[in-house]
């Protein structure tokens, strides 16, 4: 049971009643952890900004969801991780690739990159250096790239919190956490 109140569009207040409407739209329902967020409009508003600035940027939607399963195992998130691992699928990627994300890793190797950078800055709390973010310019990623990466990590940080601090009900299929690292 959730540790906050989950907000209907109907008791809504402010912005989030028409975002959380937009949410509803763009994903047929409105996923828990949207509602949990709508407690505070301006925190809402960040968040779905975030999606969708992020969703129109040049890191791809397959790789943006691999990180997000990575970013959710590290954290523990089952919310997350059952969340992104269905949006991972919706956007082609296989579930073998999805489970491979999971613990980090993957056969394509400028993803493998990718998501060793991103654990690497929830590991080590954002303490990388300059041989790190050049082996994301040797697997093909320029600072436009790496800057979203890095972006695609701090929203999942924010969501992965949001969903274990106030243990938000998991409302897609249930992925299993990998054993902790």
């Amino acid at each position: 049971m959730s540790r906050i109140q989950l907000v209907t569009q109907a008791a809504a207040i402010g912005e989030s009643q028409a975002l959380l409407g937009q949410i509803h739209g763009a994903f047929g329902a409105t996923p828990n952890m949207f509602r949990a967020v709508a407690n505070s409009p301006a925190a809402l508003k960040s968040l779905w900004g975030s999606f969708g600035a992020l969703g129109g940027g040049v890191i791809s939607a397959q790789l943006g969801e691999q990180i997000a399963v990575a970013v959710a195992d590290r954290n523990a998130c089952n919310y997350c991780l059952a969340a992104h691992t269905a949006l991972g699928r919706k956007a082609g990627v296989s579930a073998a690739d999805m489970a491979a994300a999971q613990a980090g890793e993957s056969s394509d190797p400028p993803t493998a990159a990718a998501l060793r950078f991103a654990l690497k800055v929830v590991d080590e709390r954002g303490q990388v250096d300059a041989a790190d973010v050049q082996v994301l310019r040797d697997a093909g990623f320029d600072d436009q790239h790496i800057v979203e990466i890095l972006a695609h990590v701090a929203l999942n940080l924010f969501t992965n919190y949001v969903n274990v601090a106030f243990d938000v009900p998991v409302d897609f299929p249930s992925v299993k956490l990998r054993a902790a690292a």
